[in-house]
C-alpha cells in the first residue's frame, strides 16, 4: 500500500542499500561522485538499455529543495541530524496511515512517504543548496503569478489557478521531484526515441536521439522541446527549449520549496540533463536549470533514482468533473461579498 508504514520499511531497505557509508572520516561537504565505469547493456538497435520502471517514490522522505541555510555548504546530514528527519518521516508516515483526532482517516492509501534520506536538499548548485536570486523581471513575474497555494488570494477566473491546478501540466524541471503522491516514472526507447512517461498529470515526455534538428524557436511547448544523445555508452544527455511560459519551475511540496507555486520560467528556458545508469538498477539523475530572464544564475540538482519495475502507474484523475475551479471561483466571491457586506453594516 502506498504510503503505510509496510511501504515506509521497504523503502529504508532501498534507502540503506542506496547510502553511502557515513563514519567519522565521512566529508558531509560534498555528495560521492557517482561511479562511471558501468556499462549497461544495450538494445537490439545498439544504443544503450534504460528501459523499466524508475519511480521516485523512495526519494520522498522530507528531503527539502533548497538546503536550510544552518547547513551552510554542506551536502549531507550528520547523524543526529539524520534521527531527527527519520523521527519526522515516521511520524509523518503515521499520520498518513492512522485517524487523527476527530476520526478521519488517513491518507495511506495514496501517500506515497519514503524513508529519510541524507540529503540537506536536492539542490547541488550553487554550493549553498538554495535557488539563486531573481532578476528584477523574475520578481515581478513572480509577484503577478496567481495559484491555489497561494494564501489570501481571491479566485475570479481561471487565470488566477495555475497550470497544475488546471490539471494541464507540472512543468520543467517541477516534474522531476519527487512529490507526495503519483511518482511514477518508465522509460520506453525505440531506435533514436526514448520516450519519459510521467504518472503526475499523465505525461509523456519524447526525446529524439537521432540528430533531428530542433522545432522554430516560435514553437513553444509546457514541457519544452527536447533533444537527446548517448555519451560514454551509459549517459543520455537531454537538453530542453522552447519552454512555454506559465507552469512554476518549483513545486514539490516539501519544505524549503517555495510555497506559493510562483517561481516564474520565461522562454529563454533551458534545461540540461544527464541520466547515468551506474548499476543495472541505478540512475544518477542530474540537471542545470539556466533562465537569464528569471534567475541571476544557473541552478542545478541530483537525484538518485532505483529501478522499480512492479510500480504501477494509475490514471491521473484531476477535479472531478472540472467542478472544482468553479467551486474556487464561487465560495471566493461569496466570501468576500460577505466581507464586503459586514464592513458596510459598521
Amino acid at each position: 500500500m502506498r504510503g503505510s508504514l509496510s511501504f515506509l520499511a521497504a523503502a529504508t531497505a532501498l534507502t540503506l542499500v542506496a547510502s553511502p557509508a557515513f563514519g567519522q572520516e565521512q566529508d558531509l561537504t560534498v555528495l560521492p561522485p557517482p561511479p562511471t565505469d558501468y556499462q549497461p547493456k544495450a538494445t537490439s538497435w545498439g544504443e544503450p538499455d534504460f528501459r523499466g520502471g524508475w519511480p521516485i517514490d523512495h526519494l520522498n522522505g522530507r528531503t527539502p529543495l533548497q538546503r536550510d541555510p544552518k547547513h551552510g555548504n554542506r551536502a549531507l546530514l550528520t547523524d543526529e541530524e539524520f534521527a531527527e528527519r527519520e523521527e519526522m518521516v515516521e511520524q509523518l508516515a503515521r499520520r498518513y496511515e492512522n485517524e487523527d483526532e476527530s476520526g478521519r482517516m488517513g491518507i495511506g492509501h495514496w501517500a506515497e512517504v519514503a524513508a529519510a534520506n541524507r540529503r540537506t536538499s536536492w539542490i547541488t548548485s550553487p554550493a549553498n543548496g538554495r535557488l539563486p536570486e531573481y532578476t528584477p523581471e523574475g520578481q515581478r513575474l513572480s509577484n503577478e503569478m496567481r495559484s491555489t497555494w497561494r494564501q489570501n488570494q481571491p479566485f475570479d477566473w481561471v487565470s488566477d489557478f495555475d497550470s497544475w491546478d488546471r490539471c494541464i501540466t507540472r512543468g520543467l524541471p517541477a516534474s522531476m521531484f519527487p512529490f507526495m503522491y503519483n511518482n511514477g516514472m518508465r522509460i520506453f526507447q525505440s531506435p533514436g526515441l526514448v520516450a519519459l512517461q510521467m504518472e503526475m498529470v499523465h505525461e509523456t515526455r519524447i526525446i529524439p536521439t537521432d540528430g533531428r534538428p530542433g522545432i522554430p524557436t516560435q514553437i513553444l511547448n509546457w514541457m519544452g522541446e527536447s533533444r537527446g544523445h548517448w555519451e560514454n555508452g551509459n549517459t543520455l544527455v537531454v537538453v530542453t527549449t522552447n519552454f512555454k511560459p506559465g507552469p512554476s519551475a518549483t513545486n514539490i511540496g516539501t519544505t524549503g520549496s517555495p510555497p506559493a507555486n510562483d517561481t516564474p520560467v520565461s522562454e529563454q528556458a533551458r534545461m540540461t540533463e544527464r541520466f547515468t545508469m551506474t548499476g543495472p538498477d541505478s540512475i544518477v539523475y542530474e540537471f542545470t536549470w539556466e533562465d537569464p530572464v528569471i534567475f541571476t544564475e544557473p541552478w542545478g540538482a541530483r537525484l538518485d533514482w532505483m529501478r522499480d519495475d512492479d510500480f504501477g502507474i494509475f490514471e491521473y484523475a484531476c477535479h472531478e468533473g472540472n467542478v472544482q475551479i468553479r467551486n474556487y471561483i464561487n465560495a471566493s466571491r461569496a466570501e468576500r461579498a460577505q466581507a464586503a457586506q459586514g464592513s458596510g453594516a459598521q
